[in-house]
């Protein structure tokens, strides 16, 4: 059954290019009135135009869709509030919100400066957070919503010279598990979603000629399921080149060594049995985790 939005709002930030680009284009085709939002800065947020997000209304306009341009910072309050009175005044609702915008300044931890990784926090994280409670109570009212936050491999497993960058984007897997549940009664999904895509942020990363293998659009059909109906909740769906798999935080069953005495000698000699990943799960929140060390530890 084809997956469709129509009488559904979206709106996807950073997508006056790229990833983004990829999402609305796809969203639009499928019916959706798409927001387009884009500072149209620079890789490292400096700068900043419009003309990027007017193109992509532009194409989507030209194939029959219907979008609006919107050319605000998601780090900017008053910014990131018009862009929801401009989607209301226009749409009158809001169903999906992609929180896609992002920048770089990567650097090696040594020669970092803190002002770099402000920056990047502010974009990644605050960025995805501003955006998500300005239509938080639409949706809500709405009794329907689903949100998708863009996390990377860096901030799952790492990568070096990206510790804001890795910081910030496994910040954002920890906001959606707790959104996910804040917004269960209410019908309104979040989802993360680990693209391996080249753009115009990540193309000195790739070598030469895999624009082509990995190309921005082999990520998108992940993100629109995250996005649907029947879309699942409190996911790290991880996608690049037509490849989809499924993250997850995992964690060992572990020992109970004694709520008396315990010595760090004796985490030491049972290393192996604490680290033993035979078993391990991974739980959708943090009481589960509270519940398998009352069971440790009562042997029931």
């Amino acid at each position: 059954m084809a997956i469709r939005f129509d009488g559904k709002v979206a709106i996807v930030t950073g997508a006056g290019g790229g990833l983004g680009r990829a999402h609305a284009l796809d969203l639009a085709r499928r019916g959706a009135k798409v927001v387009v939002n884009d500072l149209g800065g620079s890789v490292d947020g400096t700068g900043g135009a419009s003309a990027m997000a007017d193109t992509v209304v532009a194409e989507i306009k030209a194939a029959g869709g219907e979008a609006i341009a919107n050319g605000a910072s998601v780090t900017d309050d008053a910014g990131v509030a018009n862009l929801v009175k401009q989607t209301m005044d226009a749409y009158g609702r809001i169903d999906i919100l992609i929180a896609n915008a992002g920048i770089l300044r990567d650097k090696s931890f040594t020669k970092m400066e803190i002002k770099d990784f402000e920056a990047v926090l502010a974009v990644h994280v605050m960025g995805s957070v501003k955006p998500a409670k300005a239509v938080w109570d639409i949706m809500k009212a709405q009794k329907y919503g689903r949100i998708v936050v863009t996390t990377s491999s860096t901030g799952l497993y790492g990568n070096f010279g990206q510790t804001n960058y890795g910081a910030a984007k496994l910040g954002l897997v920890g906001f959606m598990n707790t959104l996910k549940l804040e917004g269960q009664k209410d019908n309104i999904k979040v989802n993360a979603i680990s693209p391996v895509a080249v753009t115009r942020m990540t193309e000195n990363l790739f070598p030469p000629g895999s624009s082509e293998q990995f190309a921005p659009n082999l990520v998108t059909p992940g993100v629109v399921y995250l996005v649907s109906e029947d879309a699942p909740t409190g996911v790290v769906l991880t996608a690049g080149g037509g490849v989809f798999s499924k993250a997850e935080i995992i964690e060992s069953n572990g020992v109970y060594l004694g709520k008396d005495g315990v010595t760090a000698e004796e985490v030491a000699e049972n290393w192996a049995k604490i680290s033993d990943m035979s078993g391990a799960k991974a739980y959708f929140m943090g009481g589960e985790q509270t519940g398998k060390f009352i069971e440790r530890m009562t042997g029931k």
